[in-house]
């Protein structure tokens, strides 16, 4: 499936990691062993804490598969 969603914010990104992680079906304990992060930094990345470390999103990201794409606001699509 190559589904592409708009994130701007911090709840945003959640938002989305939440849901990819329920439709694979993982706990956020399960999420968190197989990222190699801890609980409390998957409850806080889903919760959409502004201070997560960035590193640790985009592995969190990549172990659910979902990959980031950066578009300029002046770049046409």
């Amino acid at each position: 499936m190559n589904h592409m969603a708009t994130v701007s914010d911090s709840v945003a990104l959640g938002q989305l990691i939440r849901a990819e992680r329920k439709r694979q079906q993982l706990t956020q304990e399960q999420l968190a062993g197989v990222a190699g992060v801890g609980v409390r930094f998957v409850r806080e990345l889903e919760s959409g804490k502004e201070s997560c470390r960035v590193g640790l999103a985009l592995t969190v990201l990549q172990t659910l598969g979902l990959t980031v794409s950066i578009t300029s606001r002046g770049a046409s699509s």
